[in-house]
């Protein structure tokens, strides 16, 4: 029951980063219904994608990017090479108060272009979202729609765990992933190193999947077995 309950958590948080609603933008813009305008791509005006810290300063040019520079580029190149785009986007795409959203679905990531023109916000933003998109490596594939903790629990120190309780309260079943991705959005290079990991092929190695992820990992597994042995036989049945 207990890990019933934690793979149906893992699927709705999942949803819950990327949720797909409908295209048109019907309750107005600085709501979820504009974010899934956005996140379908329905509605691109003002959403710009972002390759480099070149285009940072580019598009922020009073801002001393130097300091961040090499984190951010080579997080940008891991996720160009797991298929993560990247994208500044205008406020009116998200809630207020939101600072930017992973898609698990189509695994594109966004950007609020208010609050990342300063350099340690965008850093904690782009740390923070893209440990949910090494989560959703971590869960057997960057292109599934689900995502597994990647730190045991006990190891995230309480101060960011505390954090993340008190801001996902109304969001219980989000706190396990919360407070890793709270920790990894404060620690430099946490992130960089995870998405390089899930880049070479290698999460599952240079990361001891937890009892929960290794359960899940191992229902996923057999669920994918069974898919392809009912294949083969469907293709059998089909072609006697």
């Amino acid at each position: 029951m207990k890990l019933r309950n934690a793979i149906l958590s893992g699927l709705m948080f999942g949803l819950a980063h990327g949720i797909a609603v409908n295209a048109e933008p019907t309750k107005g813009y600085y709501t979820m219904d504009a974010m899934g305008c956005m996140l379908l791509k329905e509605c691109t005006k003002d959403v710009e994608q972002i390759t480099s810290s070149k285009d940072l300063r580019a598009t922020f040019p009073d801002s001393d990017w130097g300091p961040v520079a090499d984190e951010f580029d080579r997080i940008m190149v891991a996720f160009k090479k797991i298929g993560v785009d990247v994208h500044l986007a205008d406020e009116k795409y998200f809630p207020v108060g939101h600072r930017g959203v992973y898609h698990t679905v189509s695994n594109h990531f966004y950007l609020n272009k208010t609050y990342v023109h300063r350099p340690h916000v965008l850093m904690s933003v782009v740390r923070h979202e893209g440990w949910h998109a090494a989560q959703d490596c971590m869960a057997g594939s960057i292109k599934n729609n689900m995502i597994a903790i990647i730190k045991n629990e006990e190891d995230v120190p309480e101060m960011w765990a505390e954090m993340a309780r008190r801001a996902y309260a109304l969001m219980p079943h989000a706190i396990p992933w919360e407070k890793e991705a709270t920790w990894a959005g404060k620690t430099a290079g946490m992130t960089q190193e995870a998405l390089e990991s899930c880049a070479r092929g290698t999460m599952w190695t240079d990361y001891e999947p937890t009892p929960l992820t290794r359960d899940l990992l191992t229902i996923m597994i057999w669920k994918n077995l069974i898919r392809i042995v009912f294949q083969t036989m469907l293709g059998l049945f089909n072609s006697v």
